[in-house]
């Protein structure tokens, strides 16, 4: 699952954690939509994009950039991309680059063409890890800090964070659980689902959409694995009367879409049962 997904998926669903991250009031989210824009100049999509509402024509555009690795054309990138927009739609609103890196040590630092623009304080650099108990105690901020959080720490604080969404109201219960159960399945990849729900208790989350889209995938997973078994099993049990009929191993296996050692397994297999 890949991290700029998750990051993307929070955003869309809790707007006010970037609020909370420009240490502004979380109340501001209300004023935006958050949506994908389409860069045609570029055939690429701009994929954290804040958009004023037009009852609040003083409010700038945020375009939102999540990196949890070494990219050395990053600001080049937003800045493009941000300037095709901008081209492309017109808008007049003032706007703002917001790169949020998960440690300081990925970042290359700001090309000195764009150094102007960071200072005038049109770029904004956010290092998650360094977000510190006192930036705040959010659902959404506590989803952040678990996705950076060394993994001995995570265990802990994903229990918090559970804790915390089930205290929300029932209303809003359910999305929370389901951004939780996205970053849990991310965060243990290495665990199996029993085991998450063992760890944390997860007894709701059979309710939530996600969990039912996961196991609808692992179902027709296991349909193609056994699909695939029978049609081998099929075609195994043709190579006896392949063989009857004269044909050669190489020849078996390139009409069976086979590799050849399988053919030559189940040839000898055949010949020991005589």
């Amino acid at each position: 699952m890949k991290t700029d997904t998750i990051f993307y998926t929070l955003l869309q669903n809790l707007p006010s954690v970037l609020f909370e991250l420009l240490e502004q009031p979380p109340i501001l989210a209300s004023r935006y939509e958050f949506s994908s824009v389409e860069v045609k100049e570029l055939a690429r999509r701009i994929d954290g994009v804040f958009l004023p509402k037009s009852d609040f024509p003083g409010e700038p555009i945020y375009f939102v950039e999540v990196q949890f690795q070494t990219d050395e054309d990053l600001y080049w990138r937003l800045i493009t991309e941000a300037a095709v927009y901008l081209n492309q739609y017109k808008p007049n609103r003032t706007c703002q680059g917001v790169v949020l890196w998960a440690k300081r040590s990925f970042d290359p630092g700001i090309p000195l063409v764009y150094q102007p623009l960071f200072d005038a304080g049109y770029i904004r650099i956010i290092y998650l890890d360094e977000l510190d108990e006192g930036s705040g105690s959010s659902i959404g901020l506590g989803i952040i800090k678990l996705v950076v959080a060394p993994e001995d720490e995570a265990i802990q604080q994903a229990k918090s964070l559970i804790n915390q969404v089930q205290q929300a109201d029932a209303a809003n219960r359910r999305n929370l659980l389901e951004l939780v159960e996205r970053m849990l399945v991310y965060k243990f990849s290495s665990y199996s689902r029993q085991e998450l729900e063992a760890m944390f208790g997860l007894s709701e989350w059979k309710q939530t959409r996600f969990y039912q889209e996961v196991r609808e995938e692992t179902r027709q997973e296991l349909k193609e694995e056994i699909k695939e078994e029978t049609q081998l099993e099929t075609k195994l049990e043709t190579i006896p009367r392949l063989l009857k009929l004269g044909l050669s191993i190489e020849q078996i296996a390139e009409a069976l879409e086979l590799d050849i050692e399988v053919v030559r397994q189940a040839a000898n297999k055949q010949n020991g049962e005589k």
